[in-house]
């Protein structure tokens, strides 16, 4: 022999024929492989490190192998530092390239017997107890075993809210995750307030946020939705007992009968004024339900300043002197209506009235006397409407000329008078006459008017013929003057 074979083939060293064939040498390796059978199925089966070899199955196993170097020879010489683990079934990814061959490798063993699953090597850590499958590596990685991922939506129970961020020690108790409860009911027992009054199916009021955000349709269960201060409320307020089967009212007064600051006075349907967000203000159609706008003074009133009555339905006049007989000052003498003269923010501001629409219009001066020169009571529909009521005592006629003064006069004063004496008495004032006052013709009584329109009727001391020509002067004379008389 060319040397001693290594310790492991000792027992075969006088057998040549186990590694040797006399036909020829390139059918040694087929003898090595019948006798390294695993050596053999990784080649054929293109596994390992032997079968993933760019030359697995062509070349020769002398020619990294060879023997008869000595019982401690090293004859598999695998050269650590250029060895590509790639190569085999286990590539070292993470913190496993810094480990040394001997962590997984144990001395006296074939390289090829290393485990290749992670609970191989750390059966002693894992936590979880062989309750999950053997492959580690679906919820971590080989960098480490902290920061572990788990797809829980692959299970039947999905996180979501605030399941999301608790940690697995929450709803696996030490660690045990097999007939981990589902319901909420069997997690949140002692949270419910409820006292199982409810029911365990928790999720049909509320999510997995949090407790308070909850998708009860309380409309849709009760017949009463929940709007405005409702909303707000715990769930306690109305359901006082906590047994949430207990019938409550839905009516405002059936709740709220202790607010009522009407004592029942109107009724028990309080959202005809009263609205969910707050008792004030009140929003309330007044004219849309009775007909009478609530306007100037009317809107700063308390309603019970009208409703005085303890009923509801009591009927109140919507005139101005239903409410207000006791402050009417004419009396009710006066025609047409407080509305007529005074607004509804005061009695005394503000007050008007069109004297234009009455049977005596104001014009000229009448326009700047005050009320009380005419209304001499608060009766004023008495006052008198004509000149003669009013100016008697002005009237420098006494009655003569009747009691139209509005003939002759103007409204805007006694001097401003026009009057047509030719059309009314048949005598034109023309010539020496158009300058004269009335009083040098109308020279009997104050007042009187019947005079006559002949000339020697007022000219009889100025005839120089002493009535030897009769009395129609205006024969020979004219109005303008005596001289330059005229002879037909």
């Amino acid at each position: 022999m060319p040397g001693k074979v290594i310790r492991g083939h000792e027992k075969w060293e006088d057998k040549c024929g186990n590694c040797h064939d006399r036909s020829g040498a390139h059918t040694q390796t087929s003898l090595c492989l019948d006798c390294h059978k695993d050596i053999a199925t990784d080649v054929r089966t293109r596994h390992g490190f032997h079968g993933r070899m760019s030359n697995a199955g062509e070349g020769e196993c002398r020619a990294c192998h060879t023997e008869h170097k000595g019982r401690e020879a090293d004859i598999v010489q695998l050269g650590r530092a250029q060895f590509d683990h790639k190569l085999t079934e286990f590539a070292l990814e993470g913190a496993h390239v810094a480990l040394a061959c001997e962590s997984c490798h144990k001395k006296g063993e074939a390289w090829r017997k290393a485990p290749v699953t992670c609970i191989g090597c750390h059966k002693n850590d894992d936590v979880h107890l062989g309750q999950f499958t053997q492959s580690c590596s679906e919820c971590h990685s080989s960098m480490s075993w902290s920061g572990g991922r788990f797809d829980h939506d692959k299970t039947d129970f999905k996180l979501t809210g605030a399941h999301q961020t608790i940690t697995c020690n929450a709803c696996h108790i030490a660690g045990h995750f097999k007939a981990t409860p589902k319901s909420c009911n069997a997690c949140h027992e002692t949270d419910d307030e409820h006292r199982g009054s409810r029911g365990v199916d928790c999720g049909r009021c509320h999510t997995t946020a949090d407790w308070k955000t909850a998708k009860y349709d309380h409309l849709k269960e009760t017949g009463f939705g929940l709007v405005g201060s409702h909303a707000k409320l715990d769930c306690l307020t109305c359901h006082r007992s906590g047994n949430y089967k207990e019938k409550i009212p839905k009516d405002c007064n059936g709740c709220h009968r202790a607010d009522d600051a009407h004592a029942g006075r109107f009724g028990g349907k309080c959202e005809d004024c009263h609205d969910n967000d707050r008792w004030k203000p009140v929003d309330y159609d007044h004219l849309g339900r009775h007909k009478f706008a609530l306007l100037g003074a009317h809107a700063k009133i308390s309603c019970y300043a009208c409703h005085s009555a303890l009923i509801a339905k009591q009927k109140l006049g919507k005139d101005c002197v239903d409410c207000h007989r006791s402050e009417d000052p004419h009396a009710g003498k006066v025609k047409g209506g407080c509305e007529a003269c005074h607004g509804q923010d005061s009695w005394r501001a503000g007050i008007s009235f069109d004297h234009d629409l009455s049977a005596f219009p104001l014009l000229g001066l009448h326009r700047a006397v005050s009320c009380t020169q005419c209304h001499t009571t608060l009766a004023y529909g008495a006052a008198p409407i004509t000149c003669v009521d009013c100016h008697s005592r002005e009237d420098v006629h006494k009655g003569g000329l009747g009691k139209k003064c509005e003939s002759c006069h103007s409204a805007n004063g006694w001097p401003l008078w026009n009057f047509n004496h030719a059309k009314e008495t048949g005598f034109a004032l023309i010539g020496g006459h158009a300058n004269l006052k009335c009083a040098d013709c109308h020279r009997e009584a104050p007042g009187s008017v019947k005079t006559s329109s002949l000339c020697i009727s007022c000219h009889r001391k100025d005839d120089r013929h002493l009535g030897a020509y009769g009395s129609q002067c205006e024969r020979c004379h004219t109005t303008y003057s005596w001289k330059g008389a005229r002879v037909q």
